[in-house]
C-alpha cells in the first residue's frame, strides 16, 4: 500500500547563511539508512558491502552502549517477532551530537537540544517501513524532569535520556540509535548527481525558484529546499512535508540512477554518509547489510512518512509547545506493539 507524505512541525528559526539547518540534517540520517537498506535489498550487495565496510568502519563514530542507551531495567522488551525501531537524532555536527551523547554536561558543544527526532520502524516481515517524525516541541514526560519539550531530553541526559523519553512516549523499545551532523548533506546530494524531487508547493528562497512539480536539485539548492519555512502559510508543517518528499526522492534516486554499480559514485555517497554519522555499537556495517538482505523484497512505495499526531499548539509558561493527540497516540502505540502501523496509517488517511 502506498501512503501519501504527511506533515509535522517544529518552530526553530532559520539558520544564518553559513549555518545549516538541523531539520535537513535529519533528512541525511534517514536518507542514509533508507538508501543503504534499499540498495542492499535491491541486490547491490557485493560492491555496496565492500564500500560500506571499508569506508564506514574507518570513519563512522561508534558510541558505547552506555552512551547510546539507558540502563536496561524498566526498558520495553525487544519485539518478539523481529520488528525493529531505529531512533534518529540531529545536531549541528556529528562531533557536537556525539559529544553531547557522551557527556550531556559538556556545554562546549553548540545547540545541545535535539531539535529533530525521527523513528524508523522496520516491520517484522520487512515488507513495510514507516518513518515517524516527532515534533521537537512535543510536550511529553521526560523521565526525572516532568513534562517538557521532547527536544530537551538530549540536553539533560544525553542519548540515553532521549531514548528513554521516546520509549516512554511510544511504548516500544528503541533497538538502534543514529546521530547525524549536517556537513555531508550537500556531498550526499551531489554524489548522486543531484536529486529529483516532486516539490509540493512553489516558493522562492536563497536565489532559487522552486516550482511545483519535479525539480532536480544540487546539494546547495536541496539545503535551501529542506530549510525554508517562512515562505509558507503553514510554516513548519510545509517544511516537514518538503523534508519527507526529499528523503523519499533521495532513496529512489539512489536506486534508479545506478549508483550502486558505479564505484566512484558509490564511494562518494558512502563517504558522505560515514563522515557525518555516529551510531550505537550494534549498528555495524554488517548489521546494516543483514537488515538490507532481510528487506530484499521491499517496494519503495511501502516506505511511509508521517508525523506523530498532534492536536495543536499552546503555551506552557513562556514556551510554545505542541500537544500530542493522546487518543491517536494510544492507537499508534498499539500499532507499533502489534506491528500494524500500516493499518494505523491507512485508517487515518483512508488509504
Amino acid at each position: 500500500m502506498k501512503f501519501e507524505t504527511d506533515s509535522g512541525a517544529d518552530d526553530g528559526r532559520p539558520a544564518a547563511p553559513k549555518r545549516r539547518s538541523r531539520r535537513s540534517r535529519i533528512a541525511l540520517t534517514v536518507g542514509a539508512l533508507v538508501v543503504a537498506l534499499i540498495a542492499i535489498a535491491a541486490g547491490a550487495v557485493g560492491l555496496f558491502l565492500n564500500n560500506l565496510v571499508n569506508v564506514f568502519e574507518g570513519q563512522v563514530d561508534v558510541l558505547t552502549t552506555s552512551e547510546a542507551f539507558p540502563a536496561e531495567e524498566g526498558r520495553p522488551e525487544p519485539s518478539s517477532d523481529g520488528a525493529l525501531n531505529i531512533l534518529l537524532l540531529a545536531s549541528d555536527s556529528r562531533g557536537d551530537v556525539a559529544e553531547v551523547a557522551k557527556d550531556p554536561e559538556d556545554t562546549s558543544a553548540t545547540d545541545q537540544r535535539s531539535d529533530v527526532l525521527m523513528v524508523v520502524h522496520l516491520g517484522a516481515d520487512r515488507s513495510q517501513v514507516q518513518v515517524m517524525s516527532i515534533m521537537r516541541d512535543s510536550f511529553v514526560e521526560v523521565p526525572g524532569h516532568g513534562k517538557a519539550k521532547i527536544n530537551a531530553a538530549l540536553s539533560w541526559g544525553g542519548t540515553p535520556l532521549a531514548v528513554q523519553t521516546v520509549e516512554g512516549l511510544l511504548g516500544v523499545r528503541i533497538d538502534h540509535v543514529a546521530l547525524i551532523g549536517f556537513d555531508g548533506f550537500a556531498q550526499m546530494t551531489d554524489a548522486l548527481g543531484g536529486v529529483t524531487v516532486n516539490v509540493p508547493e512553489a516558493f522562492d528562497e536563497g536565489g532559487y525558484r522552486f516550482t511545483a512539480g519535479e525539480t532536480t536539485m544540487g546539494g546547495d539548492q536541496a539545503l535551501v529546499f529542506v530549510r525554508q519555512r517562512y515562505a509558507f502559510a503553514d510554516g513548519d508543517f510545509q517544511r516537514v512535508k518538503n523534508q519527507q518528499a526529499f528523503i523519499r526522492s533521495l532513496a529512489e534516486n539512489a536506486v534508479s540512477r545506478g549508483t550502486f554499480t558505479n564505484p566512484a559514485k558509490l564511494s562518494d555517497l558512502v563517504t558522505a554518509v560515514a563522515q557525518n554519522l555516529s551510531v550505537d555499537p550494534e549498528l555495524t556495517p554488517q548489521r546494516m547489510i543483514d537488515l538490507g538482505l532481510s528487506m530484499r523484497g521491499l517496494d519503495p512505495a511501502n516506505i511511509a512518512y508521517f508525523t506523530v499526531p498532534a492536536t495543536g499548539t499552546g503555551m506552557e509558561g513562556d514556551q510554545s509547545v505542541v500537544y500530542l493527540d493522546e487518543a491517536s497516540l494510544e492507537q499508534l502505540r498499539t500499532a507499533l506493539a502489534n506491528d500494524t502501523v500500516d493499518e494505523f496509517l491507512a485508517a487515518r488517511i483512508g488509504g
